[in-house]
């Protein structure tokens, strides 16, 4: 019988290929609800192909032109953040792919964990703000399951399916390194959005594009590596890897090293995340080892790029200090796009957020806690901004 497939953030690049994927496990999957936010000229075309049972568009003003652009759709179209609650908490709901950028993709992760939902994470922001609360939905709801779409943590996932856990030392997370990775300070302050929005190796959306041209998508990736494989700080490693060949690797305690290495397609860990614990032929990209000429490893630069600093510190501190990192980076990205501040301007916005919060409060976290942590990140950074 078919699954049942939620995708959170539809019209996004994660959204759109998983798309791709679910029409190549047609067998196995039905597109039960698609939700977008400001994009509702494609989601429209996306119901119209797809037929699912409800939709869900969160900016308001998309609703009645979304409503009109799909007249002989017979499901049900919802609205705002409470439509996504409804439509991941419907029972007949079997998988939830979680591919809302930043903050807003908390709360409706967390509630189709607590639904006893399937979930593929590509939301690393969930995990970052608030993983306290998503792993206690994991002990709470025994269906619940929480599998990663991220490329790294896909990979060093897989990798773990391979060995007992007393085997493994410490896992290392690979960065591309961004375009700017050989640039020096000087010329990093003369960075333009439209130069950082141009990754060398992957296509992605225009937030994570620019915090993996700052390191800060590694850095958020280290809190999640730590929720989702329970290992302390001191047992992640980032080593920066150009060529984005080998997703990540584990170190086991004998000193082998286990690697997961695939073409720059997000598709691949997408379909693993659906399929797990199976796997299935696609007619995806494949990797010609015959054309690897050269794989390079280096350490990174925490001089040139402080925002891997800053969420290591984050990390180690706990609370709801990364939901403070979290939400005075997605203000410092959103400003730079703007041309509010330059691009080094982006860590040095984050730091100044961190300094202000006390680190001694807010230790027993609750959604309404975290919430209110990222709302207070958010104006204390506006606050910085110049003008």
């Amino acid at each position: 019988m078919k699954k049942n497939l939620v995708i959170l953030g539809a019209t996004g690049s994660i959204g759109r290929q998983t798309l791709e994927v679910v029409e190549n496990l047609a067998a196995d999957y039905r597109i039960y609800g698609l939700t977008a936010h400001h994009q509702g000229a494609l989601l429209s075309t996306q119901i119209r192909k797809f037929q699912p049972a409800k939709a869900v568009v969160t900016a308001a003003e998309q609703y009645q032109s979304v409503l009109a652009a799909t007249p002989e759709w017979a499901g049900q179209l919802l609205a705002g953040p409470e439509g996504l609650i409804e439509l991941v908490t419907d029972p007949a709901v079997d998988v939830v792919v979680s591919a809302v950028v930043g903050a807003a993709g908390i709360r409706p992760t967390l509630a189709a964990l607590e639904a006893g939902k399937k979930v593929a994470l590509a939301n690393k922001e969930c995990l970052v703000a608030a993983g306290e609360l998503i792993l206690a939905a994991l002990e709470k709801e025994k269906t619940a399951a929480l599998i990663p779409v991220d490329s790294e943590h896909s990979a060093i996932f897989q990798c773990l399916q391979a060995i007992a856990a007393p085997d493994l030392k410490q896992v290392h997370l690979t960065a591309s390194g961004g375009p700017f990775r050989q640039f020096t300070t000087q010329q990093m302050e003369a960075i333009t959005p439209e130069a950082a929005l141009n990754h060398p190796t992957w296509q992605m959306g225009g937030k994570i594009t620019i915090d993996s041209a700052t390191l800060m998508n590694k850095g958020l990736e280290v809190i999640e590596a730590h929720w989702l494989f329970g290992l302390s700080y001191d047992r992640i490693k980032v080593v920066v890897h150009p060529q984005s060949i080998i997703h990540s690797l584990i170190e086991l305690v004998d000193g082998s090293l286990l690697a997961q290495l695939g073409p720059a397609d997000m598709r691949l860990p997408i379909q693993y995340a659906l399929t797990f614990p199976e796997r299935k032929g696609n007619p995806f990209s494949r990797l010609d080892l015959y054309q690897l000429s050269d794989l390079q490893f280096y350490p990174p630069d925490g001089a040139r790029f402080p925002c891997l600093e800053l969420a290591y510190a984050a990390g180690k501190a706990g609370g709801a200090l990364p939901t403070v990192l979290n939400a005075a980076n997605e203000e410092a990205v959103r400003a730079f796009l703007a041309g509010e501040i330059t691009f080094l301007g982006i860590p040095r916005l984050i730091e100044q957020v961190m300094n202000e919060y006390d680190k001694g409060i807010n230790r027993d976290l609750n959604l309404e806690t975290i919430l209110a942590v990222d709302a207070w990140a958010r104006r204390v950074s506006r606050q910085y901004l110049p003008g």
